[in-house]
């Protein structure tokens, strides 16, 4: 650590994309704040993505604010390393005060301020954003026998590229876009079958990610919007899957043997691996001393802010923090929101009586 924990008006939990997002504001907004990253380099969870993952719009409709995301040699959808790259010019580019890497394990209340205990010591803050995003909690359905599978197991957060599965029978599990993408990756050097637990919709051709985030914004405000089109964008990679013949669907199945699956006809399939592509849950645990979570697991919001304590935030976990948050667009837009109502509570804070 390279700077010893200090009192500062806001802290920053996270520096993926919804972080850096929330600095590019608080930077503007001349805000005393740091921003803690418990990786060891710039890029958040895009550093860990496998390399033919594409995302969903175009570069210019995924940019933080104020620069541009270059597009990529080539043209097309930016790719997780074109991302990383990005991420990396970008907090550089703002100077954005962030140390790293530094593992966050609780954040409690401690009179006017709220407590950030950290593996090198606690600092002390007014606010707080929590953006600390979702891929270190992968999710794994149960099924009945997944513990008796002698093949490979694994989930979309460890999934590095295609060649280990080379000749081998694998199983894809999960119809949204990392499914799609991972089939199609494996697809090239192995026999697979997709299974979904509803029929996966695939967006036409020319349908991104624009209008997902257009979707999500008006499913915020009780409107429909284009969710009867799909929700699988068709980059380059799922588009020749299609072009293959290989985005063909099996139901669920009910049950895993020692190798493989079985569906509820008593039907069943060998295979050497299965992928999980089931997706991921929210990082909250650091947030747990604060006691805010609901039934559903997840902290009630107004917006951002967490409904049972005002000096907390919670940016990019997905469409219950802010439509599409999750997201690179998503992320600027509830992030811009998200500081200027936490500026204007410091403003009224640090005023004398």
């Amino acid at each position: 650590m390279t700077r010893a924990p200090r009192p500062v008006d806001v802290l920053v939990i996270g520096g993926g994309q919804a972080g850096l997002a929330a600095g590019y504001y608080l930077r503007r907004a001349q805000a005393d704040f740091v921003i803690l990253d418990a990786y060891g380099a710039p890029g958040g969870a895009w550093q860990h993505a496998w390399p033919s993952l594409r995302l969903f719009s175009p570069a210019q409709y995924s940019s933080l604010p104020g620069r541009m995301m270059p597009t990529p040699p080539g043209g097309g959808y930016p790719g997780a390393a074109d991302t990383v790259a990005y991420l990396a010019d970008y907090e550089q580019r703002y100077q954005l005060p962030i140390v790293r890497p530094v593992t966050v394990h609780a954040v409690r209340r401690g009179g006017e301020h709220l407590l950030v205990d950290t593996h090198a010591g606690t600092w002390q803050a007014r606010q707080v954003i929590s953006a600390t995003g979702t891929w270190s909690r992968p999710y794994v359905p149960y099924y009945p026998g997944i513990a008796d599978f002698r093949g490979q197991q694994m989930h979309t957060g460890g999934y590095r590229g295609p060649e280990p599965f080379h000749g081998r029978r694998v199983v894809v599990v999960g119809g949204a876009n990392s499914g799609a993408q991972i089939l199609a990756d494996v697809s090239t050097v192995a026999d697979t079958t997709w299974v979904t637990l509803r029929p996966p919709r695939l967006l036409p051709d020319e349908v991104d990610g624009r209008a997902l985030f257009t979707l999500a914004t008006r499913r915020t405000r009780g409107a429909d919007g284009v969710g009867s089109l799909g929700d699988i964008v068709a980059v380059p990679p799922v588009r020749q899957a299609r072009d293959r013949g290989v985005l063909k669907a099996q139901p669920m199945f009910d049950r895993i043997t020692s190798t493989g699956i079985t569906w509820p006809d008593g039907t069943g399939l060998d295979c050497d691996a299965i992928i999980w592509c089931t997706g991921f849950r929210p990082a909250l645990g650091h947030l747990a001393p604060l006691r805010l979570r609901g039934p559903d697991g997840l902290i009630p919001v107004e917006g951002t802010r967490a409904a049972g304590e005002p000096r907390l935030h919670l940016l990019g976990y997905g469409d219950w923090t802010g439509p599409a948050s999750a997201t690179l667009i998503g992320a600027s837009r509830t992030a811009r929101d998200t500081v200027a109502e936490i500026m204007a509570a410091t403003s009224t804070s640090n005023q004398p009586p």
